[in-house]
C-alpha cells in the first residue's frame, strides 16, 4: 500500500505492518518516516534494532541469521535494510521473498534507499513485500506542498507562519529539506521571543536551495524567468558541468521544434502526447512554451545552441553558465537575439 510522507503518521497509530519500504531522492523525509517507525514500534514492544546496508560485501545469509536469531534480553526487533540502488539483485529477491512469506509477528523490516523506478516496484519482492506492507515514496517538495511543510515546522517550534516568511524560508531551502530543517530549528534559539520580521530572518538564514537539471527544464518551460537565473546559479554552484545542461536545453528544444512543427501542419498536438512520451503532469508546461514561442524564436535557439555547443568543443569558455543563462532566457523568450555571445 502506498502512502505518503504527510500521510504516513495516521497510518502508525494501530497495528505495525510487517514491512516498511521507503525510498526517494528527499533525504530528510525518510529519516523523518524510519524515526517515526522506529519510535510507533519502540511503544509496542520492539526493543531491540539491526541495521545492514547491502554493499559488495554483504552477505543476504546475514539477514537470514537475523531474522532466524532473537536476543535472551528483547522478544521483538526491527531489522533496517539501507538498500541504496533499490535493487537486491537475484539472491537478495529471492530471500525477500521467502522471508515475506514466512513474517513473524516479533519482527518489522525497514527498507530504504534513494529513488525507485518502475523497474524496482514492478518487480516480484517489491509487490510482495508492498503488499504485506507500506511504501513510502519520498519525493522533493514543491510550490504549495513545500510551503505547507514549510508552515507545519514553524508551527511545531510555536514560530509565525506568516505567508512572507514561508516564502523566504522556501525560497532558501528549496529542494533541501534537511537544511530548510535545520534552519528552522535555530529560529527559536535567534528569536526566542517567537517575533520575527524580514529583514531581521534575511540575515538569518543560509541560501541551502538545491535543484537538478530536470527541475531547470521545467521551469524554464514554464517561462519563470527569475527562478530559471536562480536555478542556474545554483547548478553553476554545485559544479555541475555545463554540457549537462547544454544537452537538457537541446533535447527540450528538439521536442518544442517537433511540436510547433505539427501544430504548423494541422495536427492536433493532444494525439502527440503519447507517442513523444510527455505525461499528464507536464503537458501543460509545453503548453505554455508553445504559445510564447515561434518558429522563428525556436530557429533562432537552434542556432545559438548549436554555437555554444561548438565553443564548448573547440575552446576554452571562462564563464559557460553566462551563455547558458542566455540561451535559457531566449526561451521565454526574452528579447536577447540581438546580442552576440562573445567565446573570444
Amino acid at each position: 500500500m502506498q502512502v505518503y510522507p504527510n500521510r504516513f503518521q495516521d497510518q502508525l497509530g494501530g497495528e505495525l505492518k510487517p514491512f516498511y519500504l521507503i525510498f526517494g531522492d528527499e533525504p530528510q523525509q525518510r529519516i523523518e518516516c524510519i524515526e517515526l517507525i522506529r519510535q510507533a514500534a519502540r511503544k509496542q514492544g520492539f526493543d531491540e534494532r539491526q541495521s545492514f546496508t547491502v554493499d559488495n560485501q554483504f552477505s543476504w545469509n546475514q539477514l537470514l541469521d537475523a531474522s532466524q536469531s532473537m536476543s535472551l534480553f528483547a522478544s521483538r526487533e526491527i531489522i533496517e535494510i539501507n538498500l541504496p540502488t533499490g535493487k537486491p539483485g537475484a539472491e537478495g529477491s529471492k530471500m525477500l521473498v521467502n522471508i515475506a512469506e514466512h513474517t513473524h509477528p516479533d519482527t518489522i523490516y525497514i527498507l530504504h534507499g534513494d529513488k525507485i523506478g518502475r523497474d524496482v516496484t514492478n518487480s516480484k519482492w517489491f509487490k510482495t513485500l508492498d503488499s504485506n506492507g507500506i511504501y513510502v515514496p519520498c519525493y522533493p517538495l514543491e510550490g504549495r506542498n513545500l510551503q505547507q511543510w514549510m508552515a507545519n515546522r514553524l508551527r511545531q517550534h510555536q514560530l509565525p507562519t506568516d505567508a512572507n516568511i514561508i516564502k523566504l524560508l522556501c525560497d532558501h531551502c528549496e529542494g533541501n529539506l534537511l537544511a530548510a530543517q535545520q534552519e528552522i530549528d535555530k529560529l527559536p534559539l535567534l528569536f526566542p521571543d517567537r517575533k520575527i520580521d524580514i529583514p531581521s530572518l534575511q540575515k538569518a538564514i543560509s541560501d541551502h536551495s538545491k535543484f537538478n537539471v530536470f527541475q531547470l527544464v521545467d521551469v524554464l518551460l514554464a517561462g519563470d524567468m527569475q527562478k530559471t537565473v536562480k536555478m542556474l546559479y545554483r547548478l553553476e554552484s554545485e559544479g555541475i558541468e555545463p554540457v549537462v545542461i547544454l544537452w537538457a536545453l537541446s533535447r527540450e528544444w528538439q521536442t518544442l521544434h517537433e511540436l510547433k512543427f505539427a501544430q504548423q501542419q494541422g495536427q492536433n498536438i493532444s494525439q502527440l502526447w503519447n507517442s513523444m512520451r510527455i505525461w499528464k503532469n507536464r503537458q501543460s508546461l509545453y503548453s505554455s512554451a508553445l504559445q510564447r514561442l515561434s518558429m522563428k524564436d525556436l530557429r533562432q535557439l537552434q542556432h545559438k545552441l548549436a554555437q555554444l555547443d561548438a565553443a564548448l568543443k573547440q575552446s576554452s569558455i571562462a564563464r559557460p553558465y553566462v551563455e547558458l543563462c542566455h540561451i535559457c532566457l531566449l526561451f521565454m523568450p526574452a528579447a536577447l537575439q540581438p546580442i552576440a555571445l562573445d567565446y573570444a
